[in-house]
């Protein structure tokens, strides 16, 4: 039933001939052992617990968008040939939503990122993904046909917010906008990797839902400092000069969930009446994942990195709210 469904898939998103078939069969016998099944945090107030993912290391590093799903201390990464393993993430930067996880193993399938090709409008393309859950084993991820139909700067919203992504996109004309597909590779036809398949997100103009996918040449650079280890956070113990005013939690309005763990979450637990934090938006369970471009783990790392700015400076969150990511700018004094 599922190699039924991946077919009907195939055949009603194509717009070519038949006589193309056996070739998107030979690409997509090379790409799909480069592709993985990702499953994390979900199941309530209808969020799906998965999404996909892709190889671009021999070390088991993934490629993923950042989302909700990976919330949890547990991630299950599921690999072409059926393997589970448990997915570390490695890092993550919420201003391009993309996320880096590592298996423990090595020797595999990947795409080298060096490889990468931009496409153009009117390219033919193909979406590999795990939408709709359809692949849970070693079952193959779906594939879609279609053509890219613009590269255009990004003007959408999630909800009531504006995506924190600002670069361009490749639209495309097939349906990949569906659960579990956020997270899944672009390719030519010939498997040539050249985009990560966005999340779910809505034309801000006229509401209609987008397809779309992010240019790898986008994100190179970010992903290199994430698997070079340049977006931790900074150690408790190291020894910067502080500022002789600094901000605090209190002077910007921020009471964070008692810190009874040795790493507790950065959930912010309430804002002060008429604070900056409150001025801005920020809310009662928001979770804080940067700071000035700086990521946090924890309430201790959180009020060390807030301790480093100046209080005539701005502090910037990435903040966490729900299935949202949103930055907020507390203003300096």
């Amino acid at each position: 039933m599922q190699r039924l469904l991946l077919a009907i898939l195939f055949v009603i998103t194509g717009s070519s001939g038949i006589a193309q078939g056996a070739d998107f069969s030979v690409t997509s016998a090379e790409v799909q052992p480069k592709m993985v099944k990702i499953y994390g945090a979900g199941g309530i107030r209808g969020l799906e617990g998965y999404q996909s993912g892709f190889l671009i290391s021999n070390q088991g590093h993934i490629l993923t968008v950042w989302s909700y799903v990976l919330d949890t201390e547990y991630i299950t990464v599921t690999l072409d040939d059926g393997r589970k393993f448990q997915g570390e993430i490695v890092g993550a930067d919420p201003r391009l939503e993309i996320a880096v996880l590592k298996i423990d193993t090595d020797s595999l399938e990947h795409f080298k990122l060096g490889d990468a090709v931009g496409v153009n409008s009117g390219s033919r393309i193909l979406a590999f993904s795990n939408l709709f859950k359809i692949a849970t084993g070693d079952e193959p991820n779906s594939v879609l046909h279609g053509v890219v139909a613009a590269k255009t700067p990004l003007n959408a919203r999630r909800g009531a917010f504006k995506t924190s992504y600002k670069g361009p996109v490749y639209i495309i004309d097939a349906i990949t906008n569906n659960p579990g597909a956020a997270g899944g590779a672009l390719t030519t036809r010939n498997g040539e990797l050249a985009g990560l398949l966005g999340k779910e997100l809505r034309n801000s103009q006229n509401g209609t839902w987008l397809n779309y996918a992010m240019p790898i040449s986008e994100l190179i650079p970010a992903i290199e400092d994430i698997i070079a280890g340049k977006t931790r956070p900074r150690s408790l113990n190291e020894d910067i000069a502080r500022p002789d005013i600094p901000h605090t939690l209190k002077t910007l309005g921020i009471r964070m969930v008692p810190d009874v763990l040795a790493k507790t979450p950065p959930f912010v637990d309430s804002v002060t009446a008429k604070s900056a934090a409150e001025k801005e938006g920020l809310r009662p369970d928001d979770l804080i994942l940067y700071i000035n471009d700086r990521r946090v783990d924890s309430c201790a790392t959180l009020r060390n990195e807030i301790e480093l700015i100046d209080q005539i400076d701005n502090v910037t969150l990435v903040i966490q709210r729900d299935d949202e990511l949103i930055e907020i700018v507390l203003q300096g004094e």
